[in-house]
């Protein structure tokens, strides 16, 4: 089965990457990293609640609240919407998904993009949506209640261990995850000592259940 994000990109990707890149001022190549690189921070904020307040039954609860499939069917109108909030109202931590680490992120992605604090904020704002409702329309398609639930489970861990430090190591080793976006294009060892590293320091204390 492919993963969410594989299927995400696939279904919405593209889009995403030109709605982003006019927002941001940014190229198409660069936005494009952004969905695939971030989305593993998304649903390890998720698997964290999972493990800390209440399993399944608290995704569920997050989903049935905050994630709306509608966005899905107007991701240009959505993204235009999120890049005209008021800066006071942007909020990268996500609330408790991401708390702190969605900052520091938001951070480091704009330092090495170029972009204003102000804008780079409003990066992670705009993607976790698209990525909830992902995730939601794909719990519904599964008929809901124990098959959705397995199902939205399987994806916050795919390797099946229980362990999603493990699966968002391997997404940043994947060539197209965060760790290539922040070293700038360079050679993979060069992007784990740069950027990459300093986030994935940053995911080792989300997904370690710091905040």
């Amino acid at each position: 089965m492919a993963s969410l994000i594989e299927q995400l990109v696939q279904t919405h990707g593209s889009e995403v990457a030109g709605q982003l890149s006019g927002k941001l001022g940014i190229s198409e190549d660069r936005a494009a990293g952004l969905l695939p690189a971030l989305a593993p921070m998304i649903l390890g904020g998720l698997q964290r609640q999972a493990q800390q307040n209440g399993g399944a039954d608290r995704v569920d609860h997050i989903l049935d609240r905050h994630a709306d499939e509608s966005v899905l069917d107007n991701i240009g109108g959505f993204l235009s919407q999120k890049a005209d909030e008021p800066v006071e109202q942007v909020d990268p931590g996500l609330g408790g998904l991401l708390g702190g680490a969605g900052g520091q992120a938001s951070q480091m992605i704009g330092s090495q993009l170029g972009l204003s604090q102000d804008k780079a904020n409003q990066i992670i704002p705009m993607l976790a949506p698209i990525v909830l409702g992902f995730l939601n329309r794909q719990r519904h398609q599964a008929g809901g209640g124990s098959q959705g639930q397995n199902l939205v489970m399987s994806f916050l861990d795919q390797d099946g261990d229980g362990s999603i430090l493990d699966d968002v190591a391997g997404m940043l080793g994947g060539g197209s995850g965060i760790a290539d976006l922040l070293g700038g294009g360079g050679s993979p060892g060069q992007s784990q000592s740069g950027g990459g590293g300093l986030l994935g320091k940053v995911l080792g204390g989300l997904l370690g259940g710091k905040r």
